[in-house]
């Protein structure tokens, strides 16, 4: 059974209507909670966000059954997550610790009956969120700063540019992949032979520390001179691979006997379709270094493989100077001229030019906009003369040289001013990187959408919770001195 937020006020708690949060502070989290404490006092858009949180979380539940984190709880401790760009144990000391966090939770700042939150607890219920759904919370977050800020009938000016969230991963070689695929082969080997009392794998970590030692070996090679440096590199990689079609072999044989056991579990059978999953990886890396090296070959880029851990992660050369390349998926972003975050989409196997006309689609169904800046990579004919049709003023620099007409057109008066107006979007991507969106720590492809769902709901709560504060210290600027009796 999970609520909304039970209001059950412990003797000494403050009301979260009633919390007063720092309004000069320079850290990024008083303009966060300020921000959280405006949704939760604001009738509509507490209701519209309440409602997108049980449609998800809440769908198939039973109303009976022990008692869970409250949905308040989810959001303001996932959104706490990302605002400080933090891991989940020190979330963790966060939210036990923290006493405005924990006021804003409506947990009782004194006595020794406090609510405490367990680790696991918070990774299983931050876990809870999926993107689809915090993309529709960041809609309405949107919505209420429009609300706070933009006039009536004003139009939006809006910028796209992109820029890579990277995953987790070391640089990739073919010789830590290869290396990487044994480990983990023989590891699940090891765990499900114990599981059912299998023989054959008890030196699983002898094997481990042999391929860890030729891995070292043909490491150093690789990067050290001498003579006869090739014959050495050659001669230690044929023993290295030598040792890993060994183990190939012997996984094929234990195929069988892992495939005979009829009483599996499902966490078991997982484990066996990972073990697939890592013994088709070290075939492949057996093959890729046996090209390279003994042959020769240069391995095409389609045919590389960049973590086996998580291989939705991409090579990304972007030309940006001291980085030569980026590994993770490009993040493009739509923001306007007060700084929200209006649209976002992770790109896998495409390009900006691919982008330009389905983001410009998506926000023009939601918002009603005047301009729409983009650089150079967006560039296509037939780009250009889709969103020319869209957007009145559309900003497109062209790649390449410029006839009379698209001269004219792009040195005249509105093209030059928004064009400069289009870097306010770096300020966006260094707020977003501010917020946890710089790396993924979180595997998988689905926890990497949500996290970076997760930096753009704190990104637009930490400018609503800005304009909220600047309005507060402005007030108390003009509030008249008491005088003296």
């Amino acid at each position: 059974m999970r609520k909304r937020f039970e209001i059950q006020y412990e003797l000494g708690a403050t009301p979260i209507e009633n919390l007063e949060i720092p309004t000069r502070s320079r850290d990024e989290m008083p303009p966060v909670l300020r921000a959280l404490q405006y949704i939760y006092t604001t009738p509509e858009l507490n209701q519209g966000v309440f409602d997108i949180l049980e449609a998800k979380v809440l769908h198939g539940k039973k109303r009976t059954g022990r008692q869970g984190m409250t949905l308040w709880e989810i959001l303001v401790l996932a959104t706490v997550r990302l605002a400080r760009d933090v891991d989940y144990d020190a979330l963790h000391y966060m939210s036990n610790s923290d006493m405005n966090i924990r006021g804003l939770l409506g947990i009782c700042k004194f006595g020794k009956t406090a609510r405490e939150y367990s680790l696991q607890s918070l990774k299983d219920n931050i876990g809870l969120l999926d993107d689809e759904m915090l993309e529709q919370i960041n809609d309405l977050v949107v919505e209420a700063g429009h609300q706070l800020i933009k006039k009536k009938d004003e139009k939006l000016n809006v910028k796209v540019d992109s820029y890579v969230l990277e995953t987790t991963v070391r640089f990739p070689t073919d010789i830590n992949l290869l290396f990487d695929a044994a480990r983990k082969s023989l590891q699940l080997a090891q765990r499900l032979a114990v599981a059912f009392r299998l023989p054959g794998w008890r030196k699983a970590q002898y094997w481990i520390n042999q391929f860890k030692s030729h891995a070292r070996q043909v490491g150093k090679l690789f990067f050290s001179g001498g003579k006869n440096k090739q014959e050495k590199l050659q001669q230690a990689t044929r023993a290295y691979l030598q040792l890993a079609r060994q183990l190939s072999q012997k996984l094929d044989a234990a195929e069988v006997d892992f495939q005979a056991i009829e009483q599996a579990s499902d966490k078991q059978k997982a484990l066996l379709d990972e073990l697939k999953y890592f013994k088709g990886h070290l075939d492949n890396q057996i093959h890729l270094v046996t090209r390279r090296i003994l042959f020769g070959e240069t391995i095409p880029h389609a045919e590389k493989v960049f973590s086996l851990f998580e291989p939705y992660t991409e090579w990304i050369q972007k030309g940006k100077a001291g980085k030569r390349q980026e590994l993770g998926l490009k993040l493009a972003i739509a923001t306007d001229q007060f700084g929200f975050i209006l649209s976002r989409k992770l790109m896998q196997k495409q390009h900006d030019k691919d982008l330009a006309v389905p983001m410009a689609k998506a926000i023009l169904e939601k918002y009603e906009v005047q301009s729409m800046s983009f650089d150079k990579n967006y560039w296509t004919p037939k780009n250009y003369e889709t969103l020319s049709e869209l957007v009145p003023d559309l900003i497109l620099p062209k790649k390449g040289k410029l006839n009379g007409d698209e001269y004219e057109r792009e040195h005249c008066k509105t093209f030059i001013a928004l064009r400069k107006q289009h870097s306010a979007v770096e300020s966006a991507i260094n707020c977003l990187e501010h917020h946890g969106l710089n790396r993924c720590p979180d595997r998988g492809l689905s926890h990497f959408k949500k996290y970076a769902a997760l930096g753009i709901l704190a990104c637009n709560l930490h400018k609503i919770g800005n304009l909220l504060q600047e309005k507060e210290r402005k007030k108390s600027k003009n509030k008249p001195l008491r005088k003296a009796a």
